[in-house]
């Protein structure tokens, strides 16, 4: 590891149990097990990639909860300022789909140790005096009613103390169950940041952005940001990725609204997905690094788009890839090459 600041990642650590062989959940006799969560997610990319990351989360004291901390340490990620307390860990089950039939996914995160995670419990002070950016997503406001005010809690401490605020939209309609609705909370949580990653229908649900169906998605992308800038004025770096499917291909590629001009992606068309979740927190670690790489922004989308890319060609949350393959990729694309 080197000695930049950390990256802060903050919200619920989870495991995912996965059926196997493309079987439904009725079908099922066993699960693969994955250590997962959007912000955990970041943190492991962003640290296979170089850079300090610590997960900030709270969890059980049982040996699950050590499971899922090991392989965050295994990848890099710093756990020091993981809080032990808490009932359980919050699990969440996947039954993979295919071009038929979407893939299914079942929460059970209901009274987990992150979900009754209360102000004062972190010491925010202390931890962005490390930190050189605080990542968050909706899900975390998403859990309770008391998860949303340790998030404001962190968010107005990091931007009291000039750290740089990443959020990713991220809604989930099935966690928005404690009686507030995601638009009566995301805005006021979102009005610090500088980075922000959305897609177009988290944007509709908290601000109320509609766009026509019948614009290019350039178009929709434009608009959204120009309306997004009333809403989170300190808003500098916005990107947002889509994917088309043709057929039985995905066309995967980003907008990128930064510094008051747009950029746009490489195209790339992908003839098999091995598994779609953990593409956003992938391009979302992607665009992190090449904000703290300092890239220029027509680089910065290409490398964030090719971590998105290659997240779906593996198993699990995890981007499990290395800077010399994003590289690779982003010279020579999609390979069927054995490296020998």
């Amino acid at each position: 590891m080197n000695s930049t600041p950390y990256i802060t990642c903050f919200g619920e650590l989870l495991l995912r149990f996965n059926t196997q062989l493309g079987l439904r959940f009725v079908q099922s006799d066993a699960f693969n097990i994955h250590v997962a969560g959007a912000e955990a997610n970041v943190a492991v990319l962003l640290a296979r990639l170089g850079l300090n990351s610590r997960m900030v989360t709270r969890v059980p004291d049982n040996d699950l909860a050590e499971l899922a901390l090991a392989e965050l340490r295994k990848y890099g990620v710093d756990t020091t300022a993981v809080l032990k307390g808490g009932a359980r860990l919050g699990t969440y089950y996947v039954e993979n789909g295919n071009h038929i039939r979407p893939t299914q996914v079942i929460y059970d995160r209901s009274g987990s140790s992150f979900s009754t995670l209360r102000p004062g419990m972190i010491d925010w002070q202390q931890l962005l005096r490390s930190s050189s950016l605080l990542h968050w997503s909706g899900v975390a406001a998403a859990i309770s009613a008391s998860a949303v005010e340790v998030c404001r809690e962190a968010i107005e401490i990091a931007h009291q103390k000039g750290v740089m605020i990443s959020a990713d939209f991220n809604y989930r309609r099935k966690l928005w169950d404690y009686g507030k609705g995601a638009n009566e909370i995301m805005p006021g949580l979102l009005r610090y940041c500088q980075v922000a990653v959305a897609d177009l229908d988290s944007a509709a649900v908290y601000f109320g952005i509609k766009t026509r169906e019948g614009m290019s998605l350039r178009d929709r992308f434009e608009y959204c940001f120009s309306f997004l800038k009333t809403k989170m004025p300190l808003l500098k770096t916005f990107a947002m990725s889509f994917r088309v499917v043709e057929g039985l291909n995905h066309e995967y590629f980003a907008g990128l609204a930064h510094e008051g001009n747009f950029y746009y992606s490489t195209v790339h068309t992908l003839p098999i997905v091995t598994d779609q979740i953990g593409t956003g927190d992938a391009f979302t670690a992607g665009l992190l690094y090449g904000i703290s790489s300092a890239f220029d922004p027509q680089k910065m989308i290409n490398w964030a788009v090719a971590c998105g890319v290659l997240k779906q060609s593996i198993y699990g949350d995890w981007a499990l890839t290395n800077v010399k393959e994003i590289e690779a990729f982003m010279e020579s694309g999609i390979s069927t090459k054995i490296n020998r």
